[in-house]
């Protein structure tokens, strides 16, 4: 009986099968091939701290769309002018590795992106020294896990890729060939 590839065997199937190749070239080394070494998914709560139904409700959700239980972040000192108490629940975060993270990046690339409205592509400008590439969503509801009834609110997040890459260069590279849909002509 023929199963249907998950999302997990269809990108890491690409990465070995057509990235690692191609940059085994370039490089010469299998070890010196960049790769992704983690996904960290970030949500701020801002206008809802204070508010312990709307924070559940968040966090439901960024448990929904990576399928992992998020943490909070809490604030590490007292802002004022922010009306932040030290320890209070500021953001919600997720860490992904392995399996999942492939997953939710085949996800991300493949039904989320497209399902953003006016996509022309992700910047370029968004990279780090060291290669790492960030990038966020102005609403959840591009993911279909979501459904648009029961969200109180639209929120954005966060996604910050790191890679074992070098430089921005190379992780540009490494990344178009993931399946990145970046802006052309933008650097």
């Amino acid at each position: 009986m023929k199963t249907m590839k998950t999302f997990y065997n269809r990108l890491h199937e690409r990465y070995v099968k057509e990235v690692l190749p191609e940059l085994k070239k370039k490089y010469g080394n299998v070890m010196a091939v960049p790769k992704i070494e983690k996904i960290v998914v970030n949500m701020r709560f801002g206008d809802i701290k204070d508010n312990t139904k709307s924070i559940a409700g968040a966090m439901d959700e960024l448990a929904l769309i990576t399928g992992r239980k998020p943490i909070y972040c809490l604030a590490k000192k007292s802002i004022s002018n922010f009306k932040v108490r030290e320890g209070q629940k500021i953001g919600a975060k997720v860490t992904l590795r392995g399996k999942i993270m492939y997953e939710f990046l085949d996800k991300v690339l493949s039904v989320a992106l497209p399902r953003v409205r006016d996509f022309a592509g992700i910047s370029q400008k968004s990279f780090d020294e060291f290669g790492n590439y960030s990038f966020g969503f102005k609403e959840q509801i591009v993911f279909p896990e979501i459904s648009y009834e029961k969200i109180e609110k639209t929120r954005g997040f966060d996604v910050a890729v790191v890679t074992t890459a070098k430089d921005k260069a190379s992780s540009i590279e490494f990344l178009e060939l993931m399946g990145f849909p970046f802006k052309k002509g933008v650097l």
